[in-house]
């Protein structure tokens, strides 16, 4: 199975100035990467912060065959319609390289609580599906008179986008509704908290997603030897399981330079 390599940063501290972030996808296009994937958040751990849908419209104009998204849209607290508007614009100005990740998101630092957002795990997983319906809805160009639990929209039919829009899910618990939620998508980004994913993880998860169609298994972690200190992670192992792509995880503890140094070294291939 081929696998493919990305770059997973938030968009804040040593990392928020958008400058930095668009040479940084510039960079890691010239040095093989497949993919550059930004945290999306209003609020975080250190400042400045950058918005990422900015920042990847930026992205789109100095590269031209990277995958770029957020990764993950905290949808529950974002208007659905608004965000199918941003990933189709950012998808038409990259001819079609826009990835919507997309989960419940977290609060953190606020992102949630800060703003009298919902914080009810509940009623954000219900906006997150009523969300992801709409969002298809308007892709797909259809009209839409839609009264529901937690939305109201109206609008004419229009063309289709041109291009498809993948959405992988978002998944911190493995909980049997995410999971569910997860195979209606194009792909799955599972992300535990401190846990690190073992083949075994992959391979039990793999077995629970869609074999007859494309779908990806997202993975992120630490491999690349320009750390400098010694990686655990068995990338051959987790490519094997069924893990389709790699995503090095930059942090917002990392300078600039260092992490810039994981880039230009490019990935971490077995």
């Amino acid at each position: 199975m081929t696998v493919r390599y990305g770059l997973y940063l938030p968009p804040f501290g040593p990392l928020g100035n958008p400058r930095d972030l668009v040479e940084l996808a510039r960079r890691a296009e010239a040095a093989g990467w497949d993919g550059v994937f930004l945290w999306d958040h209003v609020t975080g751990a250190r400042s400045p912060i950058a918005d990422t849908w900015s920042t990847l419209a930026a992205m789109t104009q100095v590269t031209g065959r990277l995958l770029l998204g957020p990764m993950v849209t905290p949808l529950p607290r974002r208007r659905p319609w608004i965000v199918a508007r941003q990933a189709a614009t950012v998808s038409r100005l990259s001819g079609g390289r826009l990835v919507l990740g997309a989960g419940l998101g977290s609060d953190d630092t606020g992102d949630f609580s800060g703003f009298g957002e919902q914080t009810s795990g509940r009623r954000r997983s219900a906006r997150l599906d009523e969300g992801l319906d709409l969002i298809r809805r308007v892709w797909a160009g259809e009209q839409i008179r839609h009264e529901g639990e937690h939305y109201r929209a109206r609008l004419d039919a229009t063309d289709p986008e041109p291009h498809p829009l993948p959405i992988w899910i978002a998944s911190s618990t493995g909980h049997p509704r995410v999971l569910e939620r997860a195979a209606r998508a194009d792909g799955i980004f599972p992300n535990p908290g401190e846990h690190t994913l073992t083949p075994g993880d992959v391979r039990e998860l793999a077995a629970r997603m869609p074999r007859d169609r494309p779908f990806d298994i997202v993975v992120r972690g630490n491999a690349s030897p320009a750390w400098g200190e010694p990686q655990q992670a068995d990338v051959a192992g987790l490519a094997e399981a069924g893990m389709t792509w790699w995503l090095e995880s930059l942090f917002w503890l990392d300078s600039l330079g260092l992490s810039l140094k994981v880039v230009d070294a490019g990935p971490p291939r077995p």
